[in-house]
């Protein structure tokens, strides 16, 4: 549908190091290879997405999200003739810099850094991460990934202005990313509303007609899979009509996607960044959807009782760890005592915390702050 906007390999901005081409694969496939071997992507496994391990085995966690993310927003690629290998890239790095304990832990960190006139933003430390933090090559730091990979990860979510933030000036602020970076966010949010509702579901938080009842797109589904189903349990007629409900989204976007870009007239991947908005959007009844769930997961699901308690635990002890290791930077790993010495302390700090999985960040908040409040180590 949108092939003449396609993002083309060729006329990527390279990489930092410049490397020599691999013999069958281009820069978009190594770029999305070497993030799925590293370190960072694999800690994802171990991070919550919403819903804590301990109560079911079946719950998204931070990799499966991104699993599918990634199926959903490939599919659009194919369907609107996008290069796939970049986009599938894009989406499986979306989420690299999230901290422990889902948006618990970005929230908590971001409020810690405040006093320092900073904050963590999980997109721009997913760029420290791929930039300087991996370190498996031996001949340049980080992955090394080509500049639109790089670029599509820091304006995941929103574009800025030259100055807006100062640090991230080398990747073409005021312009929009390509069309197959600007997909990322709207998949992404297909993918996680959906997946959460469905977690609800398994977690006994609601019942498809709580669904029905706020979302009227879902209802008009739900009433003629029980139409169409009657004989169905309710755990297969919400099932199925949340496998519709993801293609009426997918199919919202595509629909809304095709519509922008034909009211701007972009007739390649350069207008498509010198456009005045993003093109990648829904069409109005999908957005309104889209809004719909988000309201209603607040509400039932992310305000709720189940959740708020290990939400507020696991904030209090980012925040003790936070502390604990400023006064106590000798208990950082030697890595980050080194780091310490060339940057602010609360910066490496930050960067320790927010690269943990949420049983490490366990196992060091007991073998620290734990053991400071029993007085077997020094404490605060």
């Amino acid at each position: 549908m949108l092939a003449h906007l396609r993002f083309p390999v060729e006329r990527s901005r390279g990489r930092t190091w410049p490397e020599p081409d691999h013999p069958y694969r281009n820069a978009f496939q190594r770029d999305r290879d070497r993030v799925v071997h590293s370190r960072a992507f694999r800690r994802l496994e171990a991070k919550t997405q919403v819903f804590t391990p301990g109560l079911s085995d079946h719950f998204r966690n931070r990799l499966t999200h991104t699993i599918e993310v990634a199926q959903i927003a490939r599919t659009m690629a194919s369907a609107l003739g996008l290069d796939e290998d970049l986009t599938e890239a894009l989406a499986l790095a979306h989420d690299i810099g999230h901290p422990p304990f889902a948006h618990a832990g970005e929230e908590e960190l971001n409020r810690q850094m405040a006093p320092f006139g900073e904050g963590f933003d999980h997109n721009v430390h997913a760029l420290r991460i791929v930039e300087s933090f991996e370190q498996p090559y031996a001949r340049f730091p980080g992955l090394n990934l080509s500049f639109e990979v790089r670029e599509g990860m820091v304006k995941h979510s929103h574009d800025f202005a030259a100055g807006e933030r100062p640090e991230l000036d080398a990747y073409l602020p005021g312009l929009r990313p390509p069309l197959e970076a600007q997909l990322i966010d709207l998949a992404d949010e297909i993918a996680y509303n959906t997946a959460d509702l469905d977690d609800a579901f398994s977690a006994g938080l609601l019942a498809a007609g709580d669904v029905a009842a706020c979302v009227p797109q879902y209802r008009e589904i739900y009433q003629a899979v029980e139409a169409q189903f009657p004989a169905a349990t309710a755990r297969q007629r919400f099932h199925e009509a949340l496998r519709q409900l993801i293609d009426r989204l997918v199919s919202g976007l595509l629909e809304g996607t095709v519509r922008r870009a034909r009211e701007t007239g972009a007739g390649d991947a350069e207008e498509v960044r010198a456009a005045p908005y993003r093109l990648a959007a829904f069409t109005p009844e999908a957005a309104e959807t889209s809004r719909d769930l988000k309201r209603f997961l607040h509400r039932t699901v992310y305000a709720s009782s189940a959740l708020g308690e290990d939400r507020h635990r696991s904030m209090a002890r980012i925040g003790e760890l936070f502390h604990f290791f400023l006064e106590h930077s000798d208990r950082l790993p030697q890595p980050y005592r080194e780091q310490a010495a060339a940057e602010p302390a609360h910066r490496v700090v930050c960067d320790y915390i927010a690269g943990m999985t949420d049983a490490f960040f366990h196992r060091t908040y007991e073998q620290t702050v734990g053991l400071a409040a029993t007085g077997l180590i020094a404490g605060r």
